[in-house]
C-alpha cells in the first residue's frame, strides 16, 4: 500500500514508519529539516520536504497515496489548532476517494472518567486539555469521500520516549523531586509505542467501516502516584505531592491533566483488528527498561 505519513521523524510516527516499512508498505513521510529527512529515510521511507503549514506539499503527497496517517503534533505550539485544521483540510482534499485516513487522537479527549473505563461511545469533551483534537476527529470523520479512522491513544511510553515521562525524569534528575498532584490515586491507561504502531498497521491492513473510532490502551491502569514513584526510583529522587494550586504554578497546563482519571476500554481495537498488546508494562519499562538505559537522556523538564 502507498501510505503518506506526517510526523515520521517523531516519537510515535517514527515507530509507525518502522512497522509499516517492515511489513512491505511504500511509505512517504513529511520531513521539515535535513535531520528529519535523514531519520525517515533511515527507516525505509521516502522523505517529502515540508511541514504542516506547507499545504500544497501535503495535498500533493496525499493525492499520490492510497492512505494517509496523520501522526504529527506539537502540543506546545500556540497555533497548533489552526495549523492542524488547515493541514487536515489539505490532505483530505488531496486523498483520492475511497482512500483511508488514520487520525491520531488522544484519550485526553474524554472527560475525567472517575475511575470507570471509557469506551468509544463515551462522549468526547470539547473542553478537554487538547480541544483541537476533538475538532480534528470531527473533521476527519465527516469527510465523506474517504474512510476515516480515529485512534485515541492512552499514555504512550517505551523506547525511552514520551514527553510527559521524559519531563518527569528531567525533574527528578535536575531538581531531586518528581511531582504528582494530591494523593495521586487517579489512574491512567497506557500503551507501549510499539503496540500502538502495530495497531496503525492493523487498521490499514484490516480496514473497518468508515467512521470507526478505537481506543488504544494496554490492560494496566496505573495510579499517577505510582508513575511518580517509579520515576523517583529511577532517578534517585523523591516523589512529592503538590496541591492543585502549587501544581498549576509550577507545571502549567500539565497539572490539570495530571489530576484526571483516564482509563480506556480498548476491547473494540482487539475485536476489530485482532490487536494484542504485548509490550512490557509501564512501571517495568520505567524502572528497568528503555528509560533506565544510559542513553535515555530526558528533555523538556517539568518544573517543580
Amino acid at each position: 500500500m502507498r501510505i503518506f505519513l506526517t510526523g515520521g521523524s517523531g516519537y510515535l510516527g517514527g515507530a509507525v514508519v518502522e512497522h509499516l516499512t517492515g511489513r512491505g508498505h511504500e511509505v512517504t513521510a513529511l520531513a521539515r529539516s535535513g535531520p528529519a529527512r535523514e531519520r525517515v529515510e533511515a527507516l525505509g521511507a521516502k522523505a517529502v520536504p515540508g511541514g504542516l503549514e506547507d499545504l500544497e506539499a501535503l495535498r500533493a503527497a496525499a493525492a499520490g497515496a492510497e492512505a494517509v496517517v496523520h501522526a504529527a503534533v506539537d502540543y506546545g505550539h500556540p497555533e497548533m489548532g489552526r495549523i492542524e485544521g488547515d493541514a487536515l483540510r489539505a490532505m483530505l482534499d488531496g486523498l483520492p476517494g475511497g482512500g483511508a485516513f488514520v487520525y491520531t487522537s488522544t484519550g485526553l479527549v474524554y472527560p475525567d472518567t472517575g475511575g470507570a473505563s471509557a469506551d468509544e461511545e463515551h462522549p468526547a469533551d470539547p473542553a478537554s486539555p487538547q480541544p483541537y483534537k476533538v475538532l480534528g476527529e470531527r473533521q476527519v470523520l465527516s469527510a465523506g469521500h474517504v474512510a476515516g479512522t480515529v485512534i485515541r491513544a492512552a499514555l504512550v511510553y517505551g523506547r525511552g520516549g514520551s514527553a510527559l515521562l521524559r519531563g518527569l525524569i528531567a525533574a527528578g534528575r535536575q531538581g531531586g523531586s518528581v511531582p504528582y498532584v494530591g494523593d495521586g490515586a487517579n489512574a491512567w491507561s497506557s500503551v507501549h509505542v510499539d503496540d500502538l504502531a502495530a495497531l496503525y498497521a492493523a487498521v490499514l491492513e484490516r480496514p473497518a467501516a468508515p467512521g470507526t473510532v478505537v481506543n488504544a490502551a494496554g490492560g494496566e491502569h496505573t495510579p499517577i502516584r505510582r508513575v511518580a514513584e517509579a520515576v523517583a526510583e529511577l532517578t534517585g529522587a523523591r516523589a512529592v505531592s503538590l496541591t492543585p494550586e502549587q501544581a498549576a504554578r509550577s507545571m502549567g497546563p500539565v497539572a490539570a491533566a495530571l489530576t484526571r482519571s483516564l482509563t480506556l476500554d480498548a476491547s473494540r481495537a482487539r475485536r476489530l483488528f485482532g490487536w494484542t498488546p504485548a509490550g512490557p508494562g509501564l512501571l517495568e519499562e520505567i524502572t528497568s527498561g528503555s528509560y533506565a538505559a544510559p542513553d535515555a537522556a530526558p528533555a523538556g523538564p517539568v518544573r517543580t
